[in-house]
């Protein structure tokens, strides 16, 4: 009868949706996952019918978070469309059985196939090859037991013409490189852990039989990302050992990401000296240890970069505008720059200076306006105090970067500094925020009524100001420079954190509504606010921010309590865009009013919550994953007993996994001695893209990977 009435007020109206041009049915038709396209619109009628196989439609299918597509429906969806399917991106399916590998044999036309966090093996992969003969762009997964050996003659010939790899390692091993003769790019992701399950020490040196060369002579794009763990570095080395003999010509991309120390060997100052010579790059990422200290800067030779990354290195602000901006010149170029954790940055030097010391805002200027086109600013976990003078506020800077699209910065670099306004203390209290007086410190000053207080921010505030020029941006994050999280990646979690920023004592709940102006806004993260009394600036942000889709909120407020709980509920209400929702906050309830304010959040996929001494009502968490049919993914990493933690993550996969085949639930005690082997088994996916807490902005160049 609904459906009666809908289509008789649609004849009054004189709409009809089959009456629209074909360019337009096209465009809405892009929106809904090919699966859907294939399996279910195109039987509706005959006018779908034809479009829904339209080249543009089935030419790039993504199936990479289509977290309700199952074996069945790729091999129907392979079976109907296999040989219109050009590009195949199935990254991130873990759930589906290797067996489903099987069916991609039916894409005779594939150009570009992206497998990363599927499960294949070696057979499998070199039958799939073997028949995939267009085949240049491919991304994999390399687990214990790969075998090269295994690989077809047929296969190997697939991966010689194939130009662009990207390889994840969870053993160490070559993989398939020195099958590709012809490479001209190369990712390679390194998640080799130290220990085996049994508790063995892993070596780095490669397996029998893994003693072929790499092809680099062609290589334009050279990218590795390590994970923490000397293994991975051991490895990482054999893959530069090759490009130490000979540098290609044509590098113009050299990215590597090693957290920790990484240190310098012979062979590796050979090869930067190698390119210091030879070529000039448009993107540069380097260890720091490779960076502090050295001349390496003032040698290396720059086209038009479009990336640079000098995270966690010891360059200070003078060297930064001669060597790699050379005095101010046009960087027109340059669209994302990663100056996280580089606390001296802004500084003309850094030898005497402090890192809580006062920046140098010409520095910050010249970078403005020589990078006058950057879409990515990372500036997170450092110092960057702005001092009194007038209009030279880090806030009033940035402003001037209109066509930012994400931004990162510490929280004590959005606080006003303005004269006759007593400054806070210079050296940050050691005692934790829970006790003694530190709390109360500027409260008194504000308004007792947090709306006025709101309205007096808003005329002057400078990162006010800053949210209202920024109107575009899509992803923020504020970050207390001192803030670490309590769930790191190898290591048992961290059971005490650091007092935030002194300068940052001030960073509230006005500081947070000044984020509702971004009307785009669709990944904001907050971590170490101290001032946050309420949380009635995520009301705002929650009403008027309404494309938001990721939220992670960590440490806000006093850390005794969670003050905000009350605003985020009201806030949850609102956000019917919201997939990803992270909380990390000690001494949180996730009881029945959470989570029925949470399963308001229609389009939820991933919860995760990290909470010490935090408490979880089982049947509310039940009721949520009823009643929030999307859900796919919920860690909960807290204080209860691992009885009650086991208990619920069984109920919920007993009760779930049927209907939902991506169902992930990791739910443990955070402080308990086995998390790091619970970790272990997540899906890479989940683990980097939400479970562990970081900084996302620049963290690689833009578009590296489709």
């Amino acid at each position: 009868q609904e459906a009666v009435s809908e289509e008789s007020e649609e004849e009054s109206n004189g709409v009809n949706l089959m009456e629209f041009s074909d360019e337009i049915l096209l465009h809405i038709l892009s929106y809904v996952p090919a699966t859907d396209l294939v399996l279910n619109v195109r039987r509706t009628c005959r006018k779908l019918a034809t479009l829904c196989l339209d080249k543009s439609l089935t030419h790039t299918v993504l199936l990479q978070k289509d977290y309700k597509v199952n074996k069945d429906k790729v091999k129907q969806l392979m079976r109907d469309i296999g040989k219109e399917i050009y590009q195949l991106n199935m990254a991130g399916c873990y759930w589906l059985p290797s067996s489903t590998i099987d069916h991609v044999t039916r894409c005779k036309n594939l150009v570009k196939l992206n497998l990363s966090g599927c499960h294949v093996t070696s057979l499998r992969l070199s039958k799939m090859l073997s028949t995939l003969q267009h085949l240049r762009s491919l991304a994999i997964d390399v687990n214990p037991g790969f075998d090269a050996s295994q690989l077809s003659s047929e296969c190997k010939a697939t991966l010689s013409r194939v130009s662009e790899l990207k390889q994840t390692l969870y053993t160490p091993s070559y993989g398939v490189v020195p099958c590709c003769t012809s490479l001209e790019k190369l990712l390679l992701y390194f998640e080799i852990l130290d220990r085996s399950r049994e508790g063995f020490m892993l070596s780095g040196q490669l397996m029998v039989g893994e003693s072929n060369v790499p092809h680099y002579q062609n290589l334009r794009i050279f990218y590795a990302r390590l994970a923490p763990g000397y293994v991975n570095q051991e490895v990482v080395r054999l893959y530069l050992a090759v490009l130490s003999d000979r540098t290609p010509e044509n590098l113009h991309a050299f990215l590597i990401s090693a957290p920790g120390s990484f240190a310098e060997t012979g062979a590796t100052k050979n090869l930067l000296d190698s390119m210091a010579r030879n070529v000039r790059l448009d993107a540069l990422q380097l260890p720091k240890a490779w960076i502090n200290g050295s001349g390496l800067l003032q040698h290396l030779k720059f086209n038009n970069p479009f990336y640079f990354s000098f995270s966690r290195c010891t360059l200070s602000g003078g060297h930064l505008i001669q060597r790699v901006i050379n005095g101010g010149r046009d960087l027109k170029s340059l669209t994302s720059l990663n100056l996280s954790g580089c606390i001296h940055c802004l500084a003309p030097e850094s030898l005497f200076r402090k890192a809580e010391d006062d920046i140098d805002s010409s520095i910050l200027e010249s970078l403005v306006v020589s990078c006058c086109n950057l879409r990515h600013l990372n500036l997170s976990a450092a110092h960057h105090h702005s001092s009194e003078s007038l209009g030279n506020h880090l806030c009033q800077l940035l402003s001037r970067l209109k066509h930012l699209l994400s931004l990162a910065l510490p929280v004590c670099s959005i606080t006003d500094v303005a004269a006759g306004v007593e400054k806070p203390p210079t050296t940050p209290s050691l005692v934790p925020q829970t006790f003694g007086r530190k709390v109360r410190i500027g409260i008194q000053t504000y308004p007792r009524n947090l709306g006025d207080q709101a309205n007096q921010k808003m005329e002057s505030s400078v990162f006010w100001a800053l949210m209202g020029s920024l109107r575009f941006l899509e992803t923020l994050e504020i970050i207390g420079s001192s803030f670490s999280s309590a769930m790191p990646r190898n290591e048992p979690a961290i059971r005490n954190s650091l007092p935030p920023c002194a300068r940052a004592q001030s960073v509230g709940d006005s500081e947070v509504a000044a984020i509702s102006q971004l009307t785009y806004l669709q990944s904001l993260t907050l971590a170490q606010l101290p001032n946050i009394l309420t949380g009635s600036g995520l009301v705002s942000i929650g009403l008027q921010c309404q494309h938001l889709r990721t939220l992670s909120l960590a440490n806000l407020g006093m850390m005794g309590t969670v003050v905000y709980m009350s605003a985020l509920m009201d806030m949850l209400k609102h956000c019917k865009c919201l997939r990803d929702l992270r909380l990390e906050q000690p001494y949180l309830c996730a009881g029945a009013q959470f989570f029925q304010a949470l399963s308001q959040c229609s389009s939820l996929q991933r919860l995760c919550i990290v909470s010490r001494s935090g408490t979880l009502q089982s049947d509310a968490v039940m009721s949520f994953m009823a009643s929030c049919l999307e859900v796919i993914m919920c860690h909960m990493f807290m204080g209860e007993s691992l009885t009650v933690c086991k208990n619920l993550q069984q109920s919920i996969v007993r009760s779930f996994q049927a209907e939902r085949p991506a169902l992930n639930v990791v739910i443990f005690p955070l402080l308990h001695e086995d998390l790091t082997e619970v970790i272990r088994d997540v899906p890479m996916r989940h683990l980097d893209e939400i479970t562990l807490f970081k900084s996302r902005v620049a963290e690689e160049p833009p578009n590296l990977w489709w």
